[in-house]
């Protein structure tokens, strides 16, 4: 069944990115177009998304955008593509709003108006539907700064031409940021004070947006099975686990999938030497010039492990940092690339120069190197408190490159254990969120590199083999949205309506060969 998907987010790639929600946004609308849907993706136009690269160009006439006690505001829209695909984009141009350097905070605070900001976007997203002609059947929204939108369907728009019909989506891709504000953000939504209560929109005297997209939505989902369940508990669920468990029969988990077209290396441009499983040699190669790149001593015989990310406390940087002088101690070179909390800049830049023979630091973002470092690295570390889905694990697992992850959310589910007796496994697993813990499976994979290599080139092949496809992903989303409408229009018109549409390319069979959404969590 053809469907008409209307997406909304904060960020997506290649045009603007801070985290993970990019990279689904970005990603996910080609596959489901691929699929025979027609999807549209509506985000702002920050400055960093230039007009001319993207090749994007102006929609006649101005979108009006209702404020609540802010009155009417207007914008402008711009229409672009998904590079590689026929995905239309339409970015909000609002000077006020968008026009700045970063997307959400300067100087680690969030914006003052952040409530007004992204309130604005979830508007305008559905308005938006009126000024292309554009009736959806489905409309995703992404995280809190688009969790209005579920609230706004079901309240101010709910008899719209346009969507009163339209099932809503929610994915919470991070339950840590929730979308906070002054409870004045009720008068700029415009739904009635009646929805500032302990069911919908309010938490500790405050309106938090996601609560109300949590309640709102029709269907809920999260980008791993592990991370569905762990927003049901207290440890991570940042206060909101009881709204969570309240709709649990209506959350679902889909892991995200990887763009291959970018993270392959047998074909990836930035990396010294290409290789495959069938023909390993190039990663040796690749393994010498980022040694000798970053300075340490080349040595084909040391293991090597490495670690991209946010050097934040949600990334295990603060136990990490209590353990590296033990991990230092180990006959094993280090390679780190991130930035984040300024007190880690200093500590690891310093055991950079207390310890050049064995630890190399490059502090911000440089994605070149962060495909050498997958490519060349033995092992890759992420020590995360929590990981919704996480990605890093599953791009080195293609380069052969072991994971040694903390079993939580999606790399509990993307990452096999060692299994010695058997020659199985992935990568190595641990379970404690404590240095001790993390120390001593650094030191299993250390020791299992230069003890056991036979198990070592077995975990390659088995991580190598590995597939995290966005098409196995987009598949699931299709059948969420089929559920979602039935829940929203109820089955006999879900059927009736199935009947008079066009088939979808793949749609028919999404629910076959592995293909179908797992029970609720």
């Amino acid at each position: 069944m053809r469907l008409n998907i209307l997406m909304a987010a904060s960020e997506a790639v290649p045009f603007a990115k801070e985290g993970g929600l990019a990279d689904v946004a970005g990603a996910l609308p080609k596959y489901l177009k691929a699929r025979g849907h027609d999807v549209r993706l509506v985000m702002p136009r920050y400055y960093k998304v230039d007009r001319q690269r993207f090749d994007l160009k102006p929609l006649p006439g101005v979108l009006v955008v209702p404020m609540g006690i802010i009155g009417n505001m207007y914008c402008g829209v711009l229409e672009g593509r998904i590079p590689g695909s026929d995905v239309p984009v339409y970015f909000l141009e609002h000077e006020d709003y968008y026009g700045r350097d970063t997307l959400y905070e300067q100087d680690n605070k969030g914006y003052l108006d952040n409530d007004n900001r992204f309130i604005f976007l979830s508007r305008a997203a559905l308005e938006l539907c009126k000024m292309i002609d554009f009736t959806p059947d489905v409309v995703h929204a992404h995280d809190w700064h688009t969790a209005a939108i579920p609230v706004l369907m079901n309240t101010a728009l709910r008899r719209d031409h346009h969507l009163g019909n339209a099932a809503s989506v929610l994915t919470v891709h991070n339950m840590q940021h929730q979308g906070e504000f002054y409870e004045g953000a009720m008068d700029v939504l415009g739904i009635g004070w009646e929805h500032f209560n302990f069911l919908e929109l309010e938490k500790d005297d405050q309106v938090n947006l996601l609560k109300g997209g949590m309640y709102h939505a029709t269907l809920l989902n999260t980008v791993s099975e592990g991370y569905a369940r762990e927003m049901q508990t207290a440890e991570y669920g940042w206060g909101l686990e009881g709204v969570v468990r309240e709709r649990s029969w209506d959350l679902f988990g889909i892991l995200n999938g990887v763009d291959y077209g970018e993270w392959n290396p047998e074909s990836d441009p930035l990396i010294p030497a290409n290789f495959s499983a069938a023909e390993v040699s190039g990663k040796a190669l690749c393994k010498s010039e980022l040694q000798r790149a970053l300075g340490l001593p080349v040595r084909p015989d040391v293991p090597l492990i490495g670690m991209v990310g946010r050097l934040v406390k949600q990334k295990g940087i603060d136990v990490l940092a209590e353990a590296m002088p033990r991990i230092l101690e180990l006959d094993a070179q280090f390679v780190l690339l991130g930035a984040g909390e300024p007190w880690s800049h200093f500590y690891f830049g310093g055991l950079a120069g207390k310890h050049p023979d064995r630890f190399a630091c490059r502090i911000g973002y440089d994605n070149a190197l962060a495909h050498r470092i997958e490519a060349g690295a033995d092992f890759f570390l992420m020590p995360s408190a929590f990981e919704p889905c996480g990605l890093n694990q599953m791009y080195s697992m293609r380069y052969g490159t072991l994971p040694i992850v903390r079993a939580t959310g999606g790399l509990d589910d993307s990452v096999d254990n060692f299994d010695a007796g058997h020659l199985s496994g992935t990568g190595f697993k641990f379970w404690d969120l404590t240095a001790g813990a993390l120390f001593d499976t650094v030191g299993w994979a250390v020791h299992t590199w230069y003890h056991d290599p036979q198990a070592i080139t077995a975990l390659r092949q088995n991580a190598m083999r590995q597939r995290f496809t966005w098409d196995d992903a987009a598949a699931k989303y299709e059948r969420l949205y089929l559920e979602a409408m039935k829940r929203r229009i109820g089955e006999w018109a879900f059927n009736e309506l199935a009947g008079t549409r066009q088939p979808a390319h793949a749609a028919s069979g999404a629910g076959d060969g592995g293909y179908g959404l797992s029970a609720p969590v």
